[in-house]
């Protein structure tokens, strides 16, 4: 595997990957975390995947061993796996092979084409999880603040969508700070969330990948 992309890549932005037999050996470090389903995972330089791909692929085979002789089971909780797996990118090409290779792993577990309801939601996900910005700043690209996205599965086909700012939950967010989970609250309030959102099914989801509105 190639570990560069170019040397002027390196230059400007410090960008060399880890080897594949490095990353097993660093995820096997916590391998318990990486073979439950609902771990949380954030790469804050994640390129195009180098490591969450393979936080993936071992998340889908604990669905697998849990959940797979039921194929409603098995879909939502994948999804919830890859709902689990968040990156930030800086290179507008690294986030955008990140997103893909990601949907192509989750699709092809589950065998599945671009129309699938759940195709769709997964692809809705990945563009919220996978942010294109700077951890180093907390901001993305278009200077807002990033937001972490938390999903949480209900059972019966529904999601939980809460979200929060990641300088808040680090800790870094001035008190005064416009928009601040700070601005009006003590420090015992970090993990409330900026909004929350009614329960949403795959098919929610996956209409809002394709921009339309339609029923929880």
């Amino acid at each position: 595997m190639n570990l560069i992309k170019s040397k002027q890549r390196v230059a400007d932005h410090g960008e060399v990957f880890t080897p594949p037999w490095l990353v097993e050996k660093m995820l096997d470090l916590v391998k318990g975390e990486t073979e439950r389903i609902d771990s949380r995972f954030l790469e804050p330089a994640c390129g195009s995947g180098n490591f969450l791909v393979p936080i993936l692929q071992r998340k889908l085979a604990a669905v697998e061993f849990k959940f797979g002789k039921s194929d409603f089971e098995k879909r939502h909780h994948a999804l919830l796996g890859l709902m689990c797996c968040y990156g930030i990118e800086l290179l507008a090409d690294n986030i955008a092979e990140c997103r893909a290779n990601m949907l192509e792993v989750f699709a092809d577990y589950l065998a599945l084409d671009a129309e699938d309801d759940v195709y769709r939601a997964a692809s809705h996900v990945l563009s919220l999880n996978l942010v294109h910005g700077d951890a180093m700043t907390m901001r993305a690209i278009d200077d807002a603040p990033i937001r972490v996205v938390e999903w949480g599965y209900l059972g019966k086909g529904k999601f939980q969508r809460r979200d929060f700012r990641l300088d808040v939950l680090t800790g870094m967010a001035s008190f005064s700070a416009e928009d601040s989970l700070f601005s009006a609250l003590g420090k015992h309030e970090i993990f409330t969330p900026s909004q929350t959102y009614p329960p949403m099914s795959v098919r929610y989801l996956a209409a809002a990948n394709d921009g339309t509105g339609t029923s929880a």
